[in-house]
């Protein structure tokens, strides 16, 4: 069995966790927001991919699943040698694209992620389980990973977003990733991108809160916050937050927050800097943006993109897309 594995840093050594103008910014927002990519250290990305993705509640995973079970060929029918992923995680779910792509053609695997241990773990799987698949992990966030591609690259390239993670951003920052996304891509390459589209409010609050008896949501959010705390020096005490998500239909977003329990003060110290938070009120540790189809596809297309083919889960309303660069 042949196993090309490598891993390599392309974000200053993970200097990302430190990135103090980003997160100054963010914690001046109304209300104070953490920025994601702290939700996966190592503890957090364990528990997204060895539980709270397991709900049976969490509609997105098995729903993601499908399609690429049954879709698979069909898009690997399209795709070249390539193949780089933002966010990997486990890529559990990309393996059954990545085993259709080597069933026509040699294939390279470039996943992107915030956590090492991931990388290096998912990696070494994927290469035992897929006979001849090349693996080159890249440590870093998306925007690093984006600039290595853009600089390393030399054959036709297929970037891969699942998760909905397109979804798990603001408008600017959104139209930041496809922008970089299309830069990167040259024409005739592919964007092949998974998007939860507008449901009811009660289906979506569910998927993002603990059913009664589990607490997988919960640990995963309160991990984010300790784990941004010990990297700003910090003195958050974890049992004076509750987290808790809600469906604004206004804005299409599931909103994620971690509430005060009671009057505090968090301190972060490497930071200089101070949240004073009344009983109840949020910091944010995340959205999620639901889409209508029709805007979902006009949005990415205005980056120089031509939908190539797109499939939709009609139960979940959970879709799979394939761009291809103009």
């Amino acid at each position: 069995m042949s196993r090309e594995i490598r891993v390599e840093p392309v974000d200053d050594e993970a200097a990302f966790w430190d990135d103090r103008s980003v997160v100054l910014e963010c914690l001046r927002e109304t209300p104070p927001r953490i920025p994601a990519w702290y939700g996966y250290d190592e503890v957090g990305s364990q528990l997204w991919e060895e539980e709270l993705s397991r709900l049976p509640s969490y509609y997105l995973r098995p729903a993601e699943f499908a399609l690429l079970e049954q879709h698979a060929g069909e898009i690997a029918d399209r795709l070249g040698p390539c193949v780089a992923e933002l966010g990997s995680g486990s890529a559990r779910k990309t393996q059954l694209l990545l085993s259709a792509c080597l069933q026509r053609r040699r294939t390279t695997y470039l996943p992107i992620d915030v956590s090492r241990e991931i990388l290096e773990r998912s990696a070494t799987a994927l290469a035992a389980a897929l006979d001849g698949l090349a693996v080159h992990g890249l440590w870093g966030r998306y925007e690093a990973g984006l600039s290595y591609l853009r600089s390393a690259r030399a054959e036709s390239l297929t970037v891969v977003l699942l998760g909905s993670a397109i979804g798990n951003t603001t408008s600017a920052e959104r139209a930041a990733l496809v922008g970089d996304i299309a830069k990167t891509l040259q024409p005739g390459d592919f964007f092949l991108v998974t998007a939860d589209l507008v449901k009811p409010g009660p289906v979506l609050e569910a998927a993002y809160n603990d059913p009664p008896g589990a607490t997988a949501q919960a640990r995963f959010r309160l991990n984010q916050l300790a784990h941004f705390s010990r990297c700003f020096d910090g003195d958050v005490v974890l049992h004076r937050f509750y987290p808790r998500a809600r469906y604004v239909p206004e804005t299409m977003t599931v909103e994620g927050n971690l509430y005060a329990t009671e009057d505090q003060t968090v301190t972060l110290r490497a930071l200089d800097y101070t949240l004073t938070l009344r009983r109840g009120e949020p910091i944010c540790h995340g959205h999620s943006v639901k889409f209508h189809r029709p805007e979902f596809v006009d949005a990415v297309c205005a980056f120089g993109f031509q939908l190539d083919a797109e499939w939709i889960d009609p139960v979940w309303q959970y879709g799979l897309f394939l761009f291809v660069r103009r």
